[in-house]
């Protein structure tokens, strides 16, 4: 059974949560949120936050316990980007964007 989990608009961007993301991914959920506790990234915040919302999940609706739990699959997808604008010299104007990402995490069930 699979328990999936999702945050949306999350104001960091998907290449950056993928850094953190590929270093829990195929973990247990134990030894993921310790990684998550222990790494010094904005991104790992997150992750810790939707991690642990999938976990609660798992225990209420689906009835599994938390020891059974790994992580299947994570993954970030770009959301929404802000659009702005640096001045610059001679009335000139840079535009940048703030980058979002759509974050979601996929637990499975140990037999």
């Amino acid at each position: 059974m699979e328990i999936v989990a999702q945050s949306r608009t999350v104001r960091v961007s998907p290449r950056k949560v993928m850094l953190v993301a590929d270093t829990i991914k195929n973990k247990s959920v134990e030894d993921a949120l310790r990684l998550l506790m222990l790494i010094r990234k904005r991104a790992a915040k997150p992750l810790y936050k939707l991690l642990k919302s999938a976990v609660a999940s798992g225990i209420h609706n689906a009835k599994k316990n938390k020891e059974m739990l790994s992580i299947k699959s994570i993954y970030a997808t770009p959301g929404q980007a802000l659009k702005r604008f640096h001045s610059s010299t001679k009335g000139r104007v840079h535009p940048y964007k703030k980058r979002s990402s759509h974050i979601r995490i996929i637990l499975e069930a140990k037999q």
